[in-house]
């Protein structure tokens, strides 16, 4: 190669180093370029301080609820994992007969880099993590994807099942996979937690996002944390922030279900409503879990800042659906009832005022309103809305109502005034939740609710042939 082509191929090189180098930095200020989408599992919003709660200590959550907008009214699509999560990573109903490329497979198309590690799709806990399987992930949403691998419900510690009377430090015997497993917690040895899923979770975390930092492409990145879902595992520090005997339960009340349909009721936790202690070291081990959660959203959020990503990054915190804790005597998930249909949702993006907002939202929304906060286009045919208005002014609307489908036949709608559940003609739910917010009184028999009740079918019923 002779003098002038050498300084050809210089120049050229160091043309395409420019042009990688300067694409960001000729971008406006305040440009949303990535998406850091953080999952929890299972957690309901009524335990977050965000959302009311005076208990849980959740600093980091707390901090990007003060930067973000807190969405007070958001509403998750299916009762658990599996439906819930490719329901909103599509937006598209649990049931229909509708499909739609995934956000990422979307985003991949636009030039993005998507990146997962842990658990966005559905994975099943713990036994995706004790064998280190993608579970129900979808492989084409992804340009990378990390699983983690942990002992989970056999990791050296204290385990107790709380349905029964085991208390036990030894490995053998625990039950990870059977019927009680949701049941089981462990106070774990390990002081800083570096043995759990989540921790490991974050840690791959904050490598995807240096890397994405160095590579300066733009970037959509799923953060899967798998706490507080059963089994509640974490170190004994944070079990030991909330002394059972200090939890507050929720009342058994005589009679509560008695209004309430055999297809509405939810999971009776075998055995654990008549052990009282079981029960507060349920919320002990739930509100532990949360907060060791919480300190990992925190390391994750706390290297953005630190690589200067936040200011082209729109970050969004939720989980695929809520959970009963004892409320009329449920447990878990898989009912249309409030504590489980509720999502906490917090968006924090570049060029977003703080605040909150009562607006009615879905989990299927999250799609649109990523690719408009990216700028790009949406697929058609969507059943998600943008709700990027409401992050611009919090009183905008772009639902009148909320709908969940129930894993089996029905499903429920929730408006600001009424909660409205139909269980295919296995019977109906009607809730005031401005005068009952905590839905001890079904309605649905009562004269004068006899308009608002005609309303809510009509409505329901078209909403659900729309998700179909």
């Amino acid at each position: 190669m002779n003098t002038s082509q050498m300084t050809k191929a210089l120049i050229c090189a160091l043309t395409l180093v420019a042009t990688a180098t300067t694409s960001s930095a000729d971008e406006p200020a305040g440009k949303i370029r990535n998406i850091l989408l953080i999952m929890s599992d299972d957690l309901k919003a009524s335990v977050l301080p965000p959302y009311g709660d005076a208990v849980c200590r959740t600093p980091n959550i707390d901090s990007l609820a003060k930067s973000g907008i807190v969405f007070e009214r958001a509403y998750c699509q299916g009762l658990a994992c599996s439906p819930s999560r490719p329901s909103m990573m599509r937006s598209i109903y649990p049931k229909s007969k509708k499909t739609a490329p995934t956000i990422g497979e979307h985003l991949q198309q636009h030039g993005m880099h998507t990146a997962r590690v842990g658990k966005i799709f559905h994975m099943p806990v713990p036994h995706a993590q004790l064998d280190g399987s993608h579970g129900k992930d979808v492989a084409q949403c992804w340009t990378e994807r990390h699983n983690t691998k942990s002992a989970e419900t056999f990791s050296p510690g204290l385990y107790r099942l709380l349905n029964s009377n085991i208390v036990t430090r030894d490995v053998e015997g625990r039950d990870a996979k059977g019927p009680n497993r949701m049941w089981a917690t462990v106070e774990s040895d390990k002081v800083d937690g570096s043995d759990q899923a989540d921790y490991m979770v974050a840690t791959k975390a904050i490598e995807l996002l240096r890397e994405r930092q160095e590579a300066g492409a733009p970037f959509f990145l799923g953060v899967g944390f798998v706490r507080p879902h059963f089994p509640m595992v974490q170190p004994k520090k944070y079990f030991n922030m909330y002394p059972q005997e200090k939890m507050k339960i929720p009342p058994l009340i005589p009679g509560d279900l008695d209004d309430i349909p055999l297809a509405g009721r939810g999971a009776d936790g075998k055995g654990l409503n008549e052990k009282e202690e079981s029960r507060r070291r349920m919320w002990q081990a739930y509100y532990g879990s949360v907060s060791f959660m919480d300190e990992q959203v925190g390391r994750v959020l706390d290297e953005l800042d630190r690589l200067a990503l936040r200011d082209s990054t729109a970050i969004v915190f939720t989980t695929d659906h809520g959970y009963h804790l004892g409320e009329h005597g449920f447990w878990q998930k898989g009912n249309l009832h409030e504590e489980v249909v509720r999502v906490p949702l917090i968006v924090s993006a570049p060029g977003i005022k703080p605040g909150r907002t009562s607006s009615l939202v879905e989990l299927v929304d999250l799609y649109p309103t990523c690719t408009e906060l990216l700028d790009l286009p949406t697929p058609k045919d969507l059943h998600g809305k943008s709700f990027v208005p409401v992050l611009r002014d919090p009183k905008f609307k772009v639902r009148e109502t909320a709908l969940s489908i129930h894993n089996r036949a029905g499903g429920g709608l929730r408006s600001t005034e009424w909660h409205y559940m139909k269980y295919g003609e296995n019977g109906e739910e009607l809730y005031d939740m401005v005068k009952d917010p905590d839905q001890y009184t079904n309605v649905v028999s009562a004269p004068k609710y006899a308009v608002i009740l005609e309303r809510a079918r009509t409505q329901f019923k078209a909403r659900m042939a729309s998700a179909r």
